[in-house]
């Protein structure tokens, strides 16, 4: 019963075996963590796109989000200040989809500039409104 479950392993060692030779070998096979080779270009989510808060995230959620976009540079969050353009509608859904489609925007249009582990959407319908005005 051993010698058959070591007859049995040997087509997977080699297959692991070889995987291991093509990675350590192979430079197409070298990818980075968002899936791309390391020569490609990142793709952008477009010129017609926004990044926005899902609707169903949590306030504590979406209030770090709101934090760290408007920490970052380039990122000016006074229209969602009391009395900014962009201060009503006054929610948190609309403040941080503000702040973070901010954020997306200067961090260069990725997809990844807008995951906020998974609390952001990108879209391509431009979610101004009233005299809220998402810049592209």
């Amino acid at each position: 019963m051993k010698c058959g479950r070591q007859l049995l392993a040997l087509p997977f060692l080699h297959l692991a075996f070889s995987l291991l030779l093509c990675f350590g070998a192979c430079p197409d096979a070298r990818r980075h963590g968002n899936g791309r080779n390391s020569n490609q270009k990142a793709s952008s989510g477009g010129e017609n796109t926004w990044c926005i808060a899902k609707p169903s995230t949590e306030n504590l959620r979406l209030n770090g989000n709101i934090n760290y976009s408007c920490s970052q540079k380039g990122v000016d969050c006074k229209p969602i200040q009391p009395g900014g353009t962009c201060y009503r509608p006054n929610t948190i859904v609309s403040h941080a989809s503000y702040a973070m489609n901010l954020f997306y925007k200067v961090a260069g249009k990725n997809s990844w500039n807008c995951h906020f582990n998974g609390t952001g959407i990108i879209i391509s319908e431009n979610p101004s409104i009233g005299s809220c005005n998402y810049p592209m």
